[in-house]
């Protein structure tokens, strides 16, 4: 098989894992959720964001840095600091909900930083990197720099497409809501976020213990 049509195929590879990852439900889905209600491109703003992490953080492991975001203290410090984050959007979410049924329209800011914080509070996505994402970086490398670029362009798009298409559904759907359904979705979503805060400190703390 030729490398013009191996990029091909390792790219459709990239996209299937990539997808796996992209369409479990987290952190990151439950803002662009209760986001996209209000905006139509909140996904793909909060995909900027997520970016903003992501691509960098490929560039770094790229250079050989995988071993260092496995480390037991950057883990536990990424848990304990992550899961405070989330508690608190959760809260700010929940403590927020009365006003988000009136006219409030979400701004560019706002969807960016959820992407960033999101991102960057969630100690498995770093874990993911350093295992998974770092073996398909390797395999990348087979391509050169354009094989490398082509595979962090390819998985971002995935989380741009998935992203888009939530917040897109959720914005279509929003005026068949009724405040019921409004208050159960912000809840349930604020409740996804303080699950996550829980369970990323837990981890820390266990991983903290047990080291």
């Amino acid at each position: 098989m030729t490398e013009t049509t191996s990029l091909p195929l390792f790219l459709g590879s990239v996209i299937a894992i990539s997808l796996t990852g992209v369409m479990m439900p987290g952190p990151v889905t439950a803002v662009t959720v209760t986001k996209g209600s209000r905006r139509v491109s909140a996904g793909a703003l909060i995909a900027v964001g997520h970016g903003l992490i992501e691509l960098p953080l490929i560039v770094l492991i790229y250079f050989g840095l995988a071993s260092f975001f496995e480390l037991n203290g950057v883990r536990i410090g990424v848990g304990l600091a992550g899961g405070l984050v989330l508690l608190w959007m959760s809260w700010s979410m929940f403590r927020n909900m009365p006003s988000v049924f009136g006219e409030h329209r979400e701004t560019t800011h706002g969807s960016v930083v959820a992407g960033i914080a999101t991102t960057a509070a969630n100690p498995y996505f770093f874990v993911w990197w350093a295992t998974v994402g770092a073996a398909l970086l390797t395999s990348a490398r087979e391509f050169g720099g354009a094989g490398v670029a082509a595979m962090g362009v390819t998985h971002w798009l995935c989380d741009f497409g998935w992203l888009w298409l939530v917040s897109w559904a959720v914005f279509k759907s929003k005026p068949l809501w009724t405040q019921k359904v409004n208050r159960v979705v912000f809840g349930v979503c604020s409740a996804v976020l303080a699950g996550f805060g829980v369970w990323f400190i837990y981890s820390g703390i266990d991983l903290a213990v047990s080291a």
